[in-house]
């Protein structure tokens, strides 16, 4: 089955707010085996909504519209819905005793006429119940083409696609499966690792696909199986899955999304009961972030300093000054002392040190642009290697932040108890 998720608003088209709401339809209609075709970002315009409903009729299944539900004159979703399957607005009684009820509940005021017009829909339509907010959710089919109308407010959108849309197309549709299966590499660009694995891509079966997704530092190879037979296409997956890990495992550092470097560091550092820190200048606090991002770090991540000038590197962290005179605050001595006073002044286990030059300007160092110092401090030894990520200022910053992790989980593993 086949899908096309159109977002109606100007306040997209001019980048005044960022579509989030496709992405999340997106995935929750690829777990249960509709493909989506198409993404669409229109504008708040009658006939331009038309136009678009016109060209995707009959092409796919589903047409997920967001936005335009509001109760102000510039929401012309309903009124555009009636103008193309030639009906009409009625009040549902449902929807208007509920968007009463929570506008006295949560305004503690009574409902104004405007706030009461939420519950006018199209007369043919089916209404999706919108428990969370005002604006309903709206279902109707044109010929080959269901088109579903709703909310542009993310918390109400995920609401109906979760509760209503979903266990609505599970239960009256026939669909084929979709298995995705991501596997996490990190330390090599994606021509090495196409180039390690290309006979293994070239003998997959038909029914599965294998795509790039590239970022900074990393490589995610997602695996996609389609078919009927679901349990095919799981063992298909993991016999497939098996075969790389015996290709490129020293590079694999987990599967699907809970599998990033931060989290499979995180779970090594809770497992072994090891405290980490970090003092960072040309990372400006990024791996401190990344590593706080996730859930239950407090259990090994006790704090972390940014001592970005140099005059901060002295004072701060105690890196003593002669020592920065004589290498350059870029070097692998500053990176050393960076981490060594970390540790020991921050009571850690691992302690992480960054310095380095990001760009554009070469700033208290004649390093060359692009070139990172990262120290790791562990229980027994400290080890620095030097880095050249090149430019732009933000990629040389974000490969540093996933090397650094990177080298620290190679350090754990060393350190295992």
């Amino acid at each position: 089955m086949k899908a096309a998720i159109v977002t109606i608003g100007d306040e997209i088209l001019i980048g005044q707010i960022v579509d989030t709401n496709s992405g999340f339809i997106a995935k929750a209609l690829d777990r249960i085996g509709v493909q989506v075709q198409e993404m669409l970002s229109i504008s708040d315009d009658q006939n331009h909504i038309l136009d678009t409903f016109a060209a995707l009729q009959n092409k796919v299944d589903f047409v997920i519209v967001t936005g335009g539900l509001g109760p102000t004159k510039d929401d012309v979703t309903k009124k555009t819905f009636c103008s193309y399957f030639d009906d009409y607005l009625v009040v549902d009684k449902a929807v208007e005793a509920h968007v009463i009820a929570l506008i006295e509940r949560v305004m503690n005021r009574p409902a104004s006429q405007v706030n009461k017009d939420q519950a006018l829909v199209p007369s043919t339509c089916t209404v999706l119940h919108n428990q969370v907010g005002t604006a309903p959710g709206m279902w109707m089919q044109k010929e080959a083409t269901v088109f579903i109308s709703l909310p542009g407010v993310p918390y109400e959108m995920k609401y109906l696609v979760e509760q209503e849309i979903v266990p609505k197309i599970v239960r009256e549709y026939e669909r084929p499966y979709i298995i995705h299966q991501t596997v996490l590499t990190y330390g090599q660009g994606e021509s090495l690792v196409a180039e390690r694995i290309e006979a293994w891509e070239d003998n997959l079966p038909e029914f599965i696909k294998l795509a790039y997704l590239p970022a900074p530092g990393r490589v995610r190879l997602r695996l996609t199986a389609r078919g009927t037979d679901k349990e095919v296409l799981q063992n298909a997956l993991a016999e497939n899955v098996k075969t790389l890990q015996g290709l490129i495992g020293d590079i694999i550092v987990g599967f699907d999304e809970e599998g990033t470097i931060e989290v499979v560091v995180g779970r090594l550092l809770a497992q072994q009961k090891y405290s980490i820190g970090t003092a960072e200048s040309c990372t400006g606090g990024k791996i401190a972030q990344l590593v706080s991002s996730v859930a239950g770090s407090s259990a090994y991540f006790k704090g972390g300093v940014v001592t970005y000038a140099t005059a901060l590197k002295v004072d701060l962290l105690g890196v003593p000054e002669a020592l920065i005179k004589e290498y350059s605050v870029v070097s692998k001595e500053v990176a050393e002392a960076m981490a060594q006073q970390a540790k020991a002044k921050l009571n850690v286990d691992f302690a992480i040190a960054t310095t380095g030059n990001a760009g554009p300007s070469k700033g208290d160092s004649e390093a060359e642009i692009g070139t990172v110092f990262i120290a790791i401090a562990g229980p027994s030894e400290i080890i620095v290697e030097e880095f050249n990520f090149g430019q732009p200022r933000e990629k040389v910053i974000d490969r540093a932040v996933i090397k650094s992790l990177e080298l620290l989980q190679k350090e754990i593993l060393k350190n295992v108890r």
